[in-house]
């Protein structure tokens, strides 16, 4: 994930204590004494009284330590029981708390202090709804109830009403009052049916600590299902009108996705997809109806794809952003680019110069979380965009392909009193996480989201449920996933499982949850309470991305040198400038972590290790799923380097083109005969650069845009922007400007064939798919281990003798030859099988694979270098 960085985040209002319950309060580091301070309308209003606190002996309850952990050590101090019950009325106005604290750093005695509240607890205590929110239309059932309902959870708002509008620029009508229910802080109101398709916003009247007033506040509904171009206005819409259906929606409920196990994800910048594709009209390109244009090579290109094996298509975010200006009369272009050198900065810098006024960005700036973007969409504007949107995800059903989201509920654009603030100009403070000294984290990049707290978890379960049901989404990728807690997941998890065909419309509980499980900054060691990382979601069944094979394969992570070698990029077997025998250490150690990810990275896995020692997955931390759909397989995503450029940068300069182009057929050898779910990032099959650029969020077109006729290739487009890159222009310059290092469209053709040639093989045997840990363990095999190993070479076997899993193959045998060398050698335990090449690679017109042999009398292969073979015994 990366972003362009939040807006103003209103975070500098310092707010230290935590008002958990009504009864308690913790104020971290105070001794002592404490008091609080309220007042209606802030400081500025000359009012206002203080109520005493009395320190609570022994600190939180056992159960408000495990709920806030980072609160456990925290002094508590009680409400007085008198004023307890005025305390939903004193959420409406300003509330600081003055006690005695010892600053960190400082001597141990201890000053005055004064300090705003956090309320989060308060609120989640006081305050609970678990009907709708947002629009919600009634068409049926008693007169009384019938209408469009507006609900609005905003518990320390003092009024609330909505001004209706004609048209997404129209003048407004009155403001209608919304009625607040004391006992879950929601204002409702029922509009007339007649209202529909009207654009609305809400005018909300709260106390804001961050200015220290209140303020009137005019904003989208949080919860929004339809807005106007650059999210103006929020619009009244039943999204089960027939008019905002495509034709054939109704078919898509008859679609029955693969089981997880099945899937091959496909990673996808939209935009990327046909930006530069002559083939689609030019108001097309760049939309979601661009995946509806037959004769477009993309289109082609992916049904070729599905036709082979892919399943399913991962989109970066597709919900609304706040990057690109949805009016696209007003996107910039850079100057003209083609005549500029290979290896200087020009390009670099007429991108730059239009970053933020072109149509491109990834979209990890989230401002509504359940309304598709609109500078996707030919028509921004309520509806239309709608229409667009599930246009696209029934074009690409006809393709045979289901969706996965990408979505970012792990920080919000902007806070404060912003524009582009919604959560946070509803209920002040509640929404965003915050750091120890009270201000708004921002380890995310943006201001961070509280999912600890409910109804931001709520947002979350509401958000999913709704692209679910209204616009058939097969899967959600959680961006910075190790930023939520495990029972946010958990719970989106249970409310997906709930969904059914013959009412929702869709199966939920083969929808595929799946995300980033790092865990760092305040979410470190369950800072906040246990997270969703990889090891925390162990038998979940949710997916996290195995980084373990990506650096393996690679060459180190990351942040680690751009030359580390890795077991695909020549560790050990080219020149590096490594001592020998460390490489050759290094080697064995990553070949130990390939195998462990071939059998799907199981925690539970047992083989033989590089030392001749019975290894299991779970060692040192290394392996963490359950099952194989918990990992998550890929070396390349929209994050860092293409494994193109990072080649560029690993192998020898005079490494020639034909061998860059196997290493990286051996990548997806690698990913495609894996256990557990492989993603492949766009382009991974074309040889995909990006010259160089390892963060190309807001590169524009020039850097980022695919192109499927292999005529156009992006290396060497000039040194990518200075942002991120600067500091390796150096090591770049040189091999950007030689010619050699890019691929020709013939290289570009025979690696998406190979792509195609393993999506087939992985497709035409079960056993490639193993559904548990003990059906891993009962069927894959090593050869080729210990210390007497070939080093780069990986051999394995399938067995299925009983034919429990695979009716037509007895046994599946694949050798993976990732060195410079051809290989011959026996293997005495595949003696007398009966093994024949793979039918898709005996059709292959690969002519390296006319020198591969299998005697079986001796059980001796010959496998050409950096090529893989797959063998086959029927039953």
């Amino acid at each position: 994930m990366k972003s362009s960085g939040g807006a103003a985040s209103g975070g500098g209002f310092r707010a230290r204590a935590h008002w958990l319950t009504p009864e308690l309060i913790v104020y971290p580091g105070a001794r002592g004494p404490a008091r609080l301070r309220v007042a209606a309308n802030g400081e500025t209003a000359g009012e206002g009284r203080w109520i005493p606190l009395a320190e609570v002996p022994g600190g939180l309850p056992e159960d408000l330590r495990a709920k806030w952990p980072h609160l456990a050590t925290g002094t508590a101090f009680a409400v007085p029981a008198g004023a307890v019950e005025e305390v939903p009325d004193l959420l409406r106005g300003q509330v600081v708390v003055e006690g005695a604290v010892a600053e960190p750093g400082e001597s141990s005695e201890a000053v005055d202090d004064l300090t705003g509240i956090q309320l989060a607890g308060v609120l989640d205590a006081l305050f609970r709804w678990d009907g709708a929110l947002g629009v919600e239309v009634v068409s049926s059932g008693p007169p009384e109830s019938q209408g469009v309902w507006l609900r609005l959870w905003a518990p320390t708002a003092r009024r609330v009403a909505v001004g209706t509008f004609d048209g997404p620029r129209g003048a407004a009508g009155a403001a209608v009052e919304l009625d607040f229910d004391a006992g879950s802080g929601v204002w409702s109101r029922r509009l007339p049916l007649s209202w529909l398709g009207r654009y609305y916003l809400y005018e909300v009247e709260v106390f804001v600590p961050a200015t220290g007033r209140v303020e009137k506040n005019w904003v989208t509904d949080p919860w929004s299902i339809a807005l106007s171009r650059n999210s103006r206005r929020s619009q009244l819409l039943d999204l089960a009108d027939p008019a905002w259906q495509p034709a054939g929606w109704s078919e898509l409920a008859r679609r029955r996705p693969p089981a997880i196990e099945d899937r091959v994800l496909y990673e996808l910048h939209l935009r990327d997809f046909s930006a530069e594709d002559e083939a689609v009209p030019p108001g097309r390109r760049g939309t979601y109806g661009a995946f509806g244009v037959e004769k477009a090579p993309g289109v082609a290109h992916l049904r070729a794809l599905a036709g082979a094996g892919l399943t399913h298509v991962q989109l970066l975010p597709i919900a609304d952003f706040a990057t690109v200006d949805e009016d696209r009369r007003r996107w910039r272009s850079p100057e003209p680019l083609d005549d500029w050198p290979p290896d200087g900065p020009d390009a670099q810098a007429a991108v730059t110069a239009v970053a933020e006024e072109d149509g491109y960005n990834w979209g990890y700036d989230p401002w509504h979380f359940m309304v598709p973007e609109g500078s996707y969409a030919v028509r921004p504007d309520g509806a239309s965009r709608i229409l667009e949107a599930r246009t696209m995800v029934r074009d690409l059903a006809r393709l045979g392909l289901g969706v996965v989201m990408d979505v970012v509920f792990n920080h919000t654009y902007a806070a404060g009193q912003d524009r582009r603030s919604v959560l946070d100009r509803v209920v002040p403070g509640y929404y965003h996480r915050r750091d120890p000294e009270g201000r708004i984290a921002t380890s995310s990049c943006c201001p961070n989201t509280a999912s600890e707290h409910r109804m931001m978890e709520r947002l979350m379960v509401d958000s999913v449920l709704h692209w679910a049901r209204h616009y058939r989404v097969e899967g959600f990728r959680f961006d910075l996933m190790g930023h939520h807690l495990v029972r946010n997941l958990a719970a989106v998890r249970e409310a997906l499982d709930g969904l059914r065909p013959e009412t929702d419309g869709v199966d939920g509980r083969r929808i595929q949850l799946l995300g980033e499980g790092w865990s760092f900054a305040e979410m470190a060691g369950n800072g906040r309470g246990r997270n969703a990382s990889q090891h925390n979601l162990h038998g979940r069944g949710i997916g996290t991305f195995n980084d373990r094979l990506r650096d393996a394969a690679r060459g180190g992570g990351p942040f680690d040198g751009e030359r580390r070698q890795g077991f695909l990029s020549g560790l050990y077997h080219l020149p590096s400038g490594e001592d020998e025998g460390e490489a050759r250490e290094r080697l064995l150690e990553a070949s130990d972590v390939v195998r462990l990810s071939l059998a799907g990275n199981l925690a539970a896995f047992e083989w033989t290790d590089r030392h001749g020692r019975r290894a299991r997955g779970g060692d040192g931390g290394l392996g963490y799923a359950a099952a194989p759909r918990e990992s998550i397989n890929y070396l390349e995503a929209h994050d860092n380097e293409t494994f193109f450029d990072a080649l560029a940068m690993k192998l020898p300069p005079a490494t020639a083109m034909a061998e860059r182009a196997r290493r990286q057929w051996l990548a997806l050898d690698l990913l495609l005969l894996a256990q557990g779910v492989p993603l492949l990032h766009a382009g991974l099959e074309l040889l995909r650069s990006k010259s160089g650029d390892r963060n190309s969020y807001d590169s524009g077109d020039w850097f980022n845009a695919l192109d499927f006729t292999g005529l156009r290739h992006r290396w060497g487009v000039g040194l990518p922007p200075a942002g991120e890159n600067r500091q390796r222009w150096e090591l770049l310059r040189p091999l950007l400007a030689d010619p050699g290092l890019r691929p020709s469209s013939s290289e570009i053709a025979g690696c998406i064939r190979h792509c195609r040639e393993m999506l087939q093989i992985r497709r035409s045997s079960p056993l490639w798919r193993l559904r548990t840990a003990d059906e891993v363990r009962s069927h894959l095999r090593f050869h080729n281990v210990g210390p007497a190993q070939v080093p780069g070479l990986i051999v394995w076997s399938l067995h299925d003798e009983e034919g429990r899993v695979d009716s037509r193959h007895r046994r599946l045998v694949a050798i993976l030859n990732a060195t410079p060398e051809a290989w011959e050698g026996d293997s005495l335990s595949l003696r007398g099988a009966a093994l024949e090449l793979h039918r898709v690679q005996r059709s292959s017109p690969d002519e390296v694979l006319r020198r591969v042999s299998w005697k079986p009398d001796s059980g001796r292969f010959r496998v050409p270098a950096l090529t893989t073979v797959v063998f086959t015994e029927r039953r």
